[in-house]
């Protein structure tokens, strides 16, 4: 999966899957532009770690859930590097609560964070890959809760699921300037903001419940990525691919 003479730009990079995305990509070969919010305590350590694969990182610290954030991010991008070859767009936001008592302005929030700002970041970059006339690769990361309907998520499962349906309507719409637009669904990870939510010891105790035996890792993420934004995926778009270690099948096995 040479990425030699690419340019990346990797959203949410400071951590968790966003950072696994953009080692990956760095290990192989690519340019990075890393982004995270403004004041990440987290993307001077990504950065560090690309630059010591000895590729280039550029970083900004930018907000992605506003319209005018994501042009001026495209923007200092393409003044930095010239181009961009590749996207893995990885903006989340999410919030765990009841249905009924869910507040409109949180849904409206996470709704935001997690399809709306996907939306203005593929746009934008697509944009500029049309210009570009070489074509490019968009890789959304998305969400098994796309396809389960997990209880005290309404907000997030709905935003994942409106994002596979918005990747499949940019992928035939962009298929006519050969930009590969595909997702990847991760199962249960194994990230900062995973062993916050739930603690290290319901980690540790689920993640031998699923099928692979364990919970999956930034990494898995990041291979699958770069995979998708390899030339050996030139004939794939539209295509969601889940990396869950078997997750959507854990309820499927014989337990007999």
């Amino acid at each position: 999966m040479n990425l030699e003479n690419k340019v990346a730009l990797v959203t949410g990079a400071g951590r968790g899957i966003g950072k696994g995305c953009a080692l990956e990509l760095a290990r192989q070969g690519a340019a990075l532009i890393i982004v995270d919010r403004p004041e990440s305590p987290d993307v001077a350590t990504s950065a560090s770690e690309i630059r010591a694969l000895g590729r280039p990182c550029t970083v900004l610290e930018k907000d992605l859930f506003s319209r005018e954030g994501c042009e001026s991010i495209v923007l200092q991008a393409i003044e930095s590097s010239g181009r961009i070859d590749i996207l893995v767009s990885n903006p989340a936001f999410s919030m765990r609560c009841s249905f009924l008592e869910q507040e409109s302005e949180d849904f409206e929030r996470v709704v935001k964070g997690t399809l709306t700002s996907g939306f203005h970041m593929s746009q934008l970059v697509a944009r500029q890959m049309v210009k570009q006339g070489k074509g490019g690769k968009i890789v959304f990361i998305s969400s098994v809760q796309a396809q389960k309907p997990f209880a005290n998520s309404v907000a997030y499962n709905s935003a994942k699921a409106g994002l596979n349906q918005m990747m499949r309507t940019i992928a035939i719409e962009l298929s006519p300037h050969r930009i590969n637009v595909n997702a990847i669904e991760p199962g249960w990870i194994d990230t900062p903001g995973e062993r916050s939510t739930f603690g290290d010891d319901t980690i540790l105790r689920e993640g031998v419940k699923l099928p692979w035996g364990r919970m999956g890792t930034p990494r898995d993420i990041g291979m699958a990525a770069a995979f998708l934004a390899s030339e050996q995926a030139n004939y794939i778009t539209g295509a969601i691919l889940p990396v869950d270690g078997g997750f959507l099948l854990k309820d499927c096995r014989d337990e007999t």
